[in-house]
């Protein structure tokens, strides 16, 4: 078995970090059996790497690798690639065609983005991962393969699977040995040992002199978050060896390079404690809405009876003018024929009744007079939308009320 260091010089890998080393460790003692191998970590910390020492370190070196980005490959045509499909078994199926899994037999096949897989072909790979058996698409006919599994994500599985996008069967299939890559800010010792690495090999692509950092630019280098990891960090390096003509980078010039990481393009996560309090919000001020509307049926039913016990007095008109004015809006020549049509014309005395007939006969009163109050407001609402051939707009215009609470009364009275 090959020691570490000549694994990391084979490979090109780059760091001295003790959770890295680890990682390598696991590969080198699970490549010569046929376990299958979960790669977690980042984007762009090089999981693309372990899945290749597996395969070159193990019986199977000699077969074929198969690397498959699930990612970029469209949910429509999936199963097709991976598990072939046969001739006219949907359109555009010219001829029969192997899939992967096929093609690969008895070597190993790497799947990026495992995660991204629709829940369809994750029970169809579940299948081969417990029998080595799979079916193409439009055959009846099962098929065996033998193939190593190695399969890679940069998402939270256990988070996959309590939403329902992962199979907890398949994810305890995959991570029989789950192997762990550590993010670049975790290896701190590593950032300008692997950033001299890369300002090496641009030097000697381009043919120039190659950069060098000043010590202010290594301490920016080196607490950077690099939100990108490695590969964001060869894409700076190769940028500055292109770009500059100053072989000296300083700490200015450096930072000229990177993105500000305190702020960042990406949508905010919305928590669920988010959502429940923004829907609170929301529920209280559709109850004050409500608890509005209530207090101003019940102003409007005291002025009822005020105007029936008391007749069209001063002070009564300007309450119903202040209660009108509250309900449709600003003040406006429609409201004061509303006060007119509300406010009953006192042509004689009003006896009140007896107190024991009010307090008997009260709820009826109340509800006889709110009910001729809406006959009266349902029809001049019908004039105004006949006057202007039932332009709501206008109608609302003429009423003086909003065209949203035209619409409102429209609908109320299914007109």
């Amino acid at each position: 078995m090959e020691n570490l260091q000549t694994i990391k010089q084979r490979f090109g890998i780059i760091g001295n970090d003790m959770h890295l080393n680890r990682a390598l460790e696991k590969a080198i003692r699970v490549a010569p059996t046929d376990i299958s191998v979960l790669v977690t970590g980042e984007s762009g910390v090089g999981k693309e790497s372990i899945p290749k020492i597996i395969h070159q370190l193990s019986h199977r070196k000699h077969a074929k690798y198969i690397a498959i980005n699930c990612g970029a490959i469209p949910e429509g045509t999936i199963d097709s690639e991976l598990f072939g499909h046969e001739k006219g078994s949907f359109t555009g199926a010219t001829q029969t065609r192997s899939g992967y899994f096929e093609v690969a037999d008895g070597g190993t096949i790497f799947l990026d983005e495992v995660g991204e897989l629709p829940l369809t072909t994750q029970v169809r790979l579940l299948r081969v991962l417990e029998n080595g058996e799979f079916i193409k698409v439009g055959s009846s006919k099962v098929q065996k393969t033998n193939v190593r599994i190695v399969a890679a994500s940069n998402i939270n599985m256990i988070e996959a699977i309590q939403k329902g996008k992962f199979r907890e069967d398949l994810y305890y299939r995959l991570s029989t040995v789950e192997i762990h890559l550590p993010a670049l800010r975790e290896r701190k010792d590593d950032i300008h040992l692997l950033f001299r690495k890369f300002a090496s090999d641009f030097a000697q692509k381009y043919n120039m002199p190659t950069i060098r950092l000043e010590p202010d630019a290594l301490a920016v280098l080196t607490n950077y978050p690099w939100k990108g990891n490695i590969r964001q960090l060869r894409n700076i390096t190769e940028q500055i060896s292109v770009i500059e003509q100053n072989r000296s980078i300083s700490a200015e010039m450096l930072k000229s390079y990177l993105p500000n990481h305190t702020t960042t393009n990406f949508p905010a996560l919305i928590t669920s404690e988010s959502s429940h309090s923004d829907f609170a919000n929301e529920r209280e001020i559709l109850y004050k809405v409500l608890f509005d509307m209530r207090n101003d049926i019940n102003d409007l039913k005291k002025l009822t009876l005020d105007l029936m016990e008391n007749g069209s007095n001063t002070t009564t008109k300007e309450n119903t003018q202040q209660l009108i004015q509250k309900i449709y809006g600003d003040n406006t020549n429609e409201n004061e024929n509303l006060v007119e049509i509300i406010s009953p014309k006192k042509t004689e005395t009003y006896q009140p009744a007896p107190t024991h007939f009010n307090e008997v006969y009260q709820d009826a009163e109340t509800v006889d007079e709110a009910l001729s109050l809406q006959e009266k407001e349902l029809e001049m609402i019908k004039k105004a939308l006949e006057r202007n051939n039932n332009k709501r707009k206008l109608a609302a215009k003429e009423l003086g009320i909003s065209e949203r609470t035209l619409y409102r009364k429209i609908k109320q009275y299914d007109l």
